[in-house]
C-alpha cells in the first residue's frame, strides 16, 4: 500500500515514519507538513538519514486521495474536523491521532476542547481506535479516532473490572504521569529543560480533555454514568505513561475473582501483559514497545485496588496502537511492523 502521514514532523508522525518504514503492508511512505512543507525530512531530523529522505508534501485534502491508498493524519487537534472531511468523502480510510472525533457528545467536546465541534455526520462515522476493546468494529471502520495515551493506559487497566462489575465506578481515582514527549514537538514552558528537569508538575487540574474521552468508555461497559477522579502529571522523562488507578471493590469480590480476570484478559490479547503477582511495572520495561503492562494489589483493609499500567506515550499511546489499528483495518497480522521487544536499558 501506498500510506500518506499528515504532521510527520511532530513525536507522533515521526514514530509512524519508524514503524511503517519496517511494515511489510507498505510500499510507498509520503510525508506531509503544512509548518514544514518543501524541507527535506532529514535536514529536519537527521536521524532518517539514509533511511527515510525527501521533501514533505504540501497538505491538499483534494490531492492526497490520488497520491496513497491509506492516511494517518497526527495533526493537532482542531485540524482534522475540516481537514479530514474532504478525504473521507472519496471513500479513503483514516486514521486521525487527534482528539476531533474521539468525544459522541458536542457539547463535551466544546466545553473540554474550547473548540467549536466537528460535524456530526464524521464523529459518528468514527470509530473509537481501543484495540482490544473494539476489535471487530475497528477492522470495518473507514475512520479511526486513535485514543488519547492516557485514556489508553486507563482504560486498558480498568475495563476487564468494570466488563465484569467488580468495582465502584464512582470511586475511580486515577494519579496519572507522563513523559515530556507527551507535550509534543512544539516547544512550551512546562515542556521548557530548566523547567521540567528535576521537577514534577502537576497539570490541567479537573480540567484535562482526556477525562470525559476515560469516562465515555467506561460508562459504556457500566449501568452508572458516575465521574471520575483524574490528574496528570510531568516528570523528567522523555517516554512514558504511569497510571495509578484506585477504585472501592464490590462487596462479596474476592481477589481470586480480580485475579482470574486479568489473567483471562492478557491471555486474550498479544500486547497486554501482567506482572508477577503482586508486582507492579514500569515505564522502562515497555520503552519503544506497543505494550500495555498491568499490576495489581489489592487491600483488605480498605477494600480497595491499586491498578497500575504502564505504556510508551508515543507507541501504544500513539503510533502504535495506530499501526495495530491499521493492520486490523487491512486484514495484516496483527503485530506487523510493531517491535517484538522493548527497548532496554
Amino acid at each position: 500500500m501506498n500510506v500518506g502521514i499528515v504532521g510527520a514532523t511532530g513525536f507522533g508522525g515521526l514514530e509512524l515514519v519508524r514503524l511503517l518504514l519496517q511494515h511489510p503492508g507498505v510500499k510507498k511512505l509520503t510525508l506531509y507538513s503544512s509548518s514544514k512543507k518543501g524541507e527535506s525530512i532529514e535536514t529536519i531530523y537527521p536521524h532518517l538519514n539514509g533511511i527515510k529522505e525527501g521533501k514533505l508534501e504540501d497538505i491538499d485534502p483534494y490531492k492526497i486521495p490520488e497520491q496513497v491508498d491509506f492516511l494517518f493524519s497526527s495533526a493537532p487537534t482542531g485540524v482534522s474536523a475540516s481537514l479530514l472531511p474532504p478525504i473521507l468523502e472519496r471513500g479513503m480510510k483514516v486514521i486521525d491521532l487527534a482528539g476531533d472525533f474521539r468525544l459522541k457528545k458536542s457539547e463535551e467536546y466544546k466545553q473540554w476542547y474550547k473548540k467549536e465541534p466537528p460535524d456530526a455526520r464524521w464523529v459518528d462515522l468514527a470509530v473509537y481506535g481501543l484495540s482490544e476493546w473494539n476489535t471487530d468494529l475497528i477492522r470495518n471502520a473507514q475512520m479511526i479516532a486513535n485514543p488519547g495515551c492516557y485514556p489508553t493506559a486507563a482504560l486498558l487497566g480498568l475495563l476487564p473490572l468494570i466488563k465484569k462489575s467488580l468495582i465502584e465506578v464512582s470511586t475511580i481515582i486515577i494519579d496519572a504521569k507522563s513523559g515530556v514527549s507527551g507535550a509534543g514537538a512544539v516547544p512550551s514552558v512546562s515542556a521548557h529543560f530548566p523547567f521540567a528537569n528535576d521537577n514534577l508538575q502537576i497539570y490541567k487540574v479537573n480540567q484535562h480533555q482526556h477525562i470525559p474521552e476515560i469516562e465515555q468508555m467506561l460508562h459504556h461497559y457500566c449501568e452508572t454514568n458516575k465521574p471520575i477522579t483524574f490528574s496528570s502529571h510531568l516528570v523528567p522523562m522523555t517516554r512514558g505513561i504511569m497510571n495509578t488507578m484506585y477504585a472501592k471493590v464490590k462487596e462479596g469480590v474476592s481477589p481470586k475473582e480480580i485475579e482470574e480476570t486479568y489473567i483471562e484478559y492478557a491471555e486474550q490479547h498479544d500486547f497486554i501483559r501482567l506482572s508477577p503477582s503482586q508486582g507492579f511495572p514500569s515505564t522502562r520495561q515497555v520503552y519503544g514497545s506497543n505494550f500495555c503492562d498491568i499490576g495489581w494489589s489489592f487491600d483488605h483493609r480498605t477494600q480497595r485496588i491499586t491498578a497500575v499500567s504502564v505504556i510508551d506515550n508515543l507507541m501504544k499511546g500513539a503510533a502504535g496502537q495506530a499501526v495495530h489499528n491499521f493492520n486490523l483495518m487491512n486484514g495484516f497480522p496483527e503485530a506487523a511492523g510493531l517491535p517484538a521487544s522493548p527497548v532496554f536499558p
